[in-house]
């Protein structure tokens, strides 16, 4: 039977520990605030907009909503960001990503303090997560490996795939499993869309973590008999049971998968609130590391 790797429980975890540390806040003084800026009311980045700004109250962090204007390019982007990062209110900032051209994400990023891009994914914060020194860590990468790690997925020592080599996703995932101190001493395997033989690089992998975005490309023709799988990916797809409609779904066609794997997260329900979860952490861990700065 296969199990249903629910993201609640881990996610409510991580709340729960965030909550405990936010009541040592002085009182009087201002809670960890989180900033998020993206392109408006068009991006796909809505959702997940709602979704902070819901976990934030609940939390007691304070939450604001940071829209480009109409028109607004790579310099008010970046003039947006160094306003934020100036402001000793404001202890994370959080960029939507992907960003069309000419924007560059990367560039715009980096620019932010290490301790404020929550997020981890400027140069800074992914240099000394090679080095293994991470400041701010990607909030999905650590989402994928808190479920690793709650469900006690096979993992020290054992042959784990990951699929995909983002910058903000499927690199700094790896690095945490195959990482000493701050990882799983996995035995990481990496493959993308130009890896020839995917079946062979699945082959006796105990955990897979699918970073694709490609809707039902995990089926039990790749998968390992017994294998788990972390799904990462997120796609819209049509929904045959709405016509005119559509739904979110993963990687892992959980069908298929049904009955062979030994567990599967699933799309939605996953990885998704744990990575909301992991945000408020980090931003509470930005708040510490600002306030250890200044000697507060």
């Amino acid at each position: 039977m296969t199990v249903r790797l629910e993201g609640k429980p881990v996610a409510e975890r991580i709340d729960e520990a965030t909550r405990k540390a936010l009541a040592s806040v002085p009182a009087g003084a201002a809670p960890p605030c989180l900033a998020s800026v993206h392109r408006g009311v068009d991006s796909p980045f809505r959702y997940y907009l709602k979704r902070q700004a819901k976990a934030a109250a609940v939390l007691g962090i304070t939450f604001r909503d940071q829209p480009l204007r109409p028109g607004d390019g790579p310099k008010e982007l970046v003039d947006r960001l160094a306003v934020l990062d100036r402001d000793p209110n404001v202890h994370a900032v959080l960029l939507e990503h992907p960003l069309p051209l000419p924007f560059d994400f990367y560039r715009a990023v980096a620019t932010l303090r290490p301790a404020k891009d929550v997020d981890g994914v400027g140069t800074a914060n992914l240099g000394r997560l090679v080095a293994q020194a991470p400041v701010q860590v990607p909030a999905v990468a650590l989402a994928a490996v808190e479920i690793a790690r709650y469900y006690r997925l096979p993992m020290e020592g054992e042959r784990v795939v990951v699929l995909g080599r983002s910058e903000t996703v499927g690199l700094p995932l790896a690095l945490l499993l195959a990482g000493k101190g701050i990882g799983l001493n996995a035995t990481v395997t990496v493959v993308h869309s130009k890896t020839h033989d995917l079946k062979g690089a699945l082959a006796n992998a105990r955990t897979i973590f699918s970073c694709m975005g490609r809707p039902g490309m995990l089926t039990r023709e790749l998968v390992p008999e017994e294998a788990f799988v972390v799904d990462v990916g997120v796609a819209t797809v049509p929904d045959p049971a709405r016509p005119g409609n559509s739904k979110t779904t993963g990687d892992a066609d959980l069908a298929s998968l049904d009955g062979w794997a030994a567990g599967v997260t699933p799309v939605p329900g996953g990885v998704g609130p744990v990575t909301v979860a992991k945000l408020m952490s980090n931003t509470l861990e930005a708040y510490r590391l600002l306030h250890a700065e200044e000697g507060h």
